[in-house]
């Protein structure tokens, strides 16, 4: 956003020191809406992005349009795509969306019924926000018991109240982006995230450990595929029952046997995928956010992308995804960027005397271009390499499914 013409002035809140580095930071509250709404009166604010889940959810884009502004983002109801895993497979059921079938459970009982009747391995879900963890692939019916338990024992929070138990689907991973404004929908570009905190995709789910654009195991057939029977479909269902939504429509795919579906819906651009897609993105960012948020992304031209591979390796706090270890300190950042990487700051925070240290449990996202999945993971690494963060970890292998692809075609 700061890259673009269009831009004045960028305010951002909460903010790290990346983020300083190209916006002014402001002390905002952003459960707060009516000093969200001040500010913003106050700085004659002409477009307002509404990035995290958790304000979507709360309604903040509603209070800001009521109060006039142009803002990019769903409304709190078109959010509950996200909110809700229960609602999303509700509306799937009633659109006619290809899911994995399912069963919502508000007690304990309800959920080890269900797991009987699906047996393992099945996937448990908490129904609400969870920043990324609250998913469980039990692959033997001891981890789905043990899953449930732990979320109706408040593992979760109020996110867990309730679980949804899908049956688990085979195949591979990808995600979809669109932006829509409610009526018009375009492609946005394809990702592959990396959800499991090991290296060989084990342990447990994060937040996502690193990704890679564009998957090519989406195919331009599969794209179509995607947008036809998944994205378009929802879009059309939420105006239908008076919810349109506006904004990014993250796709969380599997890639079956049977073709696409729909493994969940985030209503925001993703970490670690907006990265790569924003490393990629040739288009000004500013004039589609802006299209979306007035209704006229039928008037301007779709978005443009690079050809290169972009990835990006997320340096995560030890600990992370249970209790991460912070106040580790990290230096030479500048090192790193001197290779052609950029480092995106996530969890850090600046002390007094300008010391640069964790503050959460994914810290950065190093992330490179290249010509391939293998060049630019290479290129990533030595910019991995090239930081000292003696309290952190990264995975070594992001981008593994594609370039074993690119290898083999390469004989």
């Amino acid at each position: 956003m700061a890259q673009s013409p269009l831009t004045g002035k960028l305010y951002a809140a909460p903010g790290n020191p990346g983020v300083a580095e190209h916006a002014e930071i402001v002390a905002l509250e952003l459960t707060d809406h009516a000093a969200v709404v001040t500010f913003c009166e106050t700085q004659r604010v002409g477009l307002i992005v509404v990035g995290p889940e958790a304000p979507l959810v709360d309604g903040l884009t509603d209070s800001l349009r009521a109060a006039g502004f142009s803002v990019f983002g769903p409304s709190r109801a078109a959010a509950q795509l996200e909110g809700s895993k229960g609602f999303t497979k509700d509306l799937c059921e009633r659109a006619g969306i290809p899911t994995a079938g399912y069963v919502r459970a508000k007690s304990l009982a309800e959920a080890r019924a269900a797991l009987t009747r699906f047996g393992a391995p099945v996937v448990i879900k908490a129904d609400g926000l969870a920043a990324g963890k609250g998913v469980v692939v039990a692959m033997t019916m001891a981890e789905a018991e043990a899953a449930v338990d732990d979320m109706f024992d408040g593992a979760f929070g109020s996110a867990g109240a309730e679980v949804v138990i899908e049956e688990f689907m085979t195949g591979e991973e990808a995600s979809f982006f669109a932006l829509t404004d409610g009526a018009t929908i375009v492609s946005f570009g394809s990702a592959q995230d990396h959800k499991r905190v090991g290296d060989g995709d084990v342990g447990p789910n994060t937040g996502g450990m690193g990704a890679y654009s564009p998957a090519r195991v989406l195919t331009g057939e599969l794209e179509a595929q995607v947008l036809s029977r998944i994205v378009a479909p929802t879009v059309k269902a939420m105006a239908d029952e008076g919810m349109p939504y506006s904004g990014v429509l993250y796709a969380g795919l599997m890639l079956t046997e049977e073709g696409p579906k729909l493994i969940e819906y985030n209503a925001r651009f993703g970490d670690p995928e907006c990265q790569v897609l924003m490393m990629r993105l040739e288009s000004d960012l500013v004039e589609l956010l802006l299209a979306c948020a007035d209704n006229k992304l039928s008037s301007i031209e779709s978005p443009r992308f690079s050809p290169d591979v972009a990835m990006t390796v997320v340096m995560a706090a030890n600990g992370y995804p249970g209790t991460p270890d912070k106040g580790g300190r990290i230096d030479h950042i500048p090192a790193a960027e001197a290779t052609g990487a950029r480092v995106f700051h996530a969890g850090t925070a600046l002390s007094g005397d300008g010391v640069l240290s964790a503050n959460g449990g994914r810290v950065l996202n190093v992330t490179a271009r290249g010509a391939s999945v293998k060049e630019a993971r290479d290129r990533a690494y030595v910019a991995v390499d090239a930081i000292s963060f003696p309290t952190g970890f990264c995975r070594r292998d992001i981008g593994w499914r594609e370039i074993e692809r690119e290898e083999a075609e390469q004989g």
